[in-house]
């Protein structure tokens, strides 16, 4: 880390990688098989919305890994000092839909680096934002916000439990409900090729990282909200702007709502506790 008192990491910002991957048929399959019936009806031939996520995640042997199951070193984002790295969220454009068999380029550029104090510790906030290109252009482009925190402590995995007061209630203009079972979360994180051992590994993420089950990954929470926006609004959100809140828990109710106007969007649990919160835009994208 830089010592001079420039911007730390300030050689990382717009620095670039490209990725390519392939909407399969295979793909489209599987990812309906794990969030059907909760996805937006879309014209033939066009991919199911959120299966971006899915697109392009970072590949290294098992040698490489983390004790957390990421990569050790992912050489696309800059080493910040901080190992426990978590979805804070972002925003994505659409600008065109993702087709069954489309070949994509995802060319991604760091837009910022942040560190913060935060209760919790110091946190370091990692701005990327990719743009995902077909034969036809760009079909979207998107904000993609990383947080990485301290290591836990068996101190802080023994008491500070990841807890988050109910939000007041919020008139509800229609919901999508599920209990997130382990089986939909080994599932989600084999499609995304995601190792992170809170979503699968129930002695780790209790024991080790703090928290009171198995965690429920933030882009299954923001495909299932972004797929609301489209199914109750008028159409594809032009514009979807997420950010998570407070952990949610495999094995508990899940409600994924929408205001009575289709422009905010939320996931809540038991008690009220609002687990990741979204707005959209309805205007075309520029």
């Amino acid at each position: 880390m830089d010592t001079t008192g420039k911007k730390p990491f300030a050689d990382w910002i717009g620095r670039q990688s490209e990725s390519f991957d392939v909407v399969s048929q295979r793909l489209v399959q599987s990812f309906r098989a794990i969030f059907e019936p909760n996805l937006a009806p879309l014209a033939a031939g066009h991919a199911p919305l959120g299966i971006h996520w899915c697109l392009s995640p970072a590949i290294v042997a098992m040698d490489q890994l983390g004790a957390d199951g990421h990569p050790a070193r992912n050489l696309s984002l800059p080493p910040v000092p901080q190992p426990r790295r978590m979805w804070a969220g972002g925003e994505l454009q659409m600008h065109d839909a993702l087709r069954i068999g489309d070949e994509v380029r995802r060319v991604s550029t760091i837009r910022d680096v942040v560190r913060k104090q935060g209760r919790s510790g110091e946190l370091w906030f990692v701005a990327v934002d990719h743009r995902y290109h077909t034969a036809r252009g760009i079909a979207l482009s998107e904000r993609h916000d990383i947080v990485y925190r301290e290591a836990a402590t068996p101190k802080h995995a023994a008491s500070g439990r990841e807890k988050t007061a109910p939000m007041p209630g919020r008139p509800v203009g229609a919901s999508w409900a599920l209990v997130p079972s382990s089986t939909l979360l080994f599932r989600y994180s084999a499609i995304t090729f995601n190792g992170h051992r809170i979503h699968y590994d129930l002695p780790y993420a209790t024991e080790t990282e703090g928290y009171e089950g198995l965690v429920v990954h933030g882009p299954l929470q923001a495909t299932l909200m972004f797929n609301l926006a489209a199914a109750r609004g008028t159409g594809i959100p032009a514009t979807f702007r997420y950010r998570g809140v407070a952990p949610a828990i495999a094995g508990r109710s899940l409600t994924i709502a929408a205001s009575p106007d289709a422009q905010r969007f939320w996931t809540q649990g038991d008690g009220g506790v609002v687990h990741m919160e979204a707005d959209v835009g309805r205007d075309p994208a520029p």
